[in-house]
């Protein structure tokens, strides 16, 4: 192949994550509502009975089905599954930063208004129970930060002999922030927390980050 070549076949391609087929992808809303004139923001507890991460707290979302258009389109009906609402009810959705997890995960998180909050119905299968935090509780207070840190472990048939070092290579290891928010005994973190900061770096330029 001649170097002519490699460059007009590549010379037009966009830039993408690499593996990115791979990755598990979905979508969250950051549902906005209206209570007593105050805007809060609203949360799920994951039901007992879900295989994944029961009793945590969250923002209603799921993965992306082929059926789904775009991530958006999976926002939107997830949202709707999980609180029993229409789509017509979920208003002004805006795109936050999506999220690249080192688990091969992509998320794509959105934020939106629900017009008519009374008229939300938990799904049983899917929902504990729901709740709203005042947005000024967050605008006003610093989540608590706590180190996690990652250790590289190799599978037993590693191939050490390949590589300098061998089974005393010195692995990049390295720690990651977990966020925390505490509101009238429920916990928001993971990336439920990191997702809301980052929607409050948007409006405050004082917050945490």
């Amino acid at each position: 192949m001649k170097l002519e070549n490699i460059i007009t076949k590549l010379q037009n391609r966009e830039p993408r994550i690499l593996g990115q087929e791979e990755f598990r992808k979905s979508a969250v809303l950051l549902p906005l509502i209206e209570v007593e004139n105050e805007i809060h923001i609203l949360f799920e507890v994951r039901s007992m009975q879900m295989r994944s991460q029961p009793g945590d707290v969250c923002f209603p979302g799921g993965k992306i089905d082929k059926e789904d258009k775009d991530p958006k389109s999976c926002a939107i009906r997830e949202t709707t599954e999980e609180l029993g609402i229409r789509a017509t009810t979920i208003k002004d959705m805006v795109p936050l930063d999506y999220i690249v997890a080192d688990s091969g995960r992509m998320i794509y998180p959105f934020i939106g208004s629900i017009t008519n909050p009374d008229h939300i119905q938990p799904s049983e299968a899917e929902v504990e129970e729901v709740f709203t935090v005042p947005l000024n509780f967050f605008l006003q207070t610093r989540p608590d930060v706590y180190k996690v840190n990652v250790q590289v472990v190799p599978e037993e048939d590693f191939p050490y002999d390949l590589i300098v070092g061998g089974e005393n290579y010195n692995w990049n290891t390295r720690s990651i922030d977990e966020l925390f928010y505490t509101y009238n005994g429920k916990a928001i973190w993971g990336l439920t927390a990191k997702i809301l900061t980052h929607f409050l770096t948007l409006l405050d330029s004082n917050s945490y980050y």
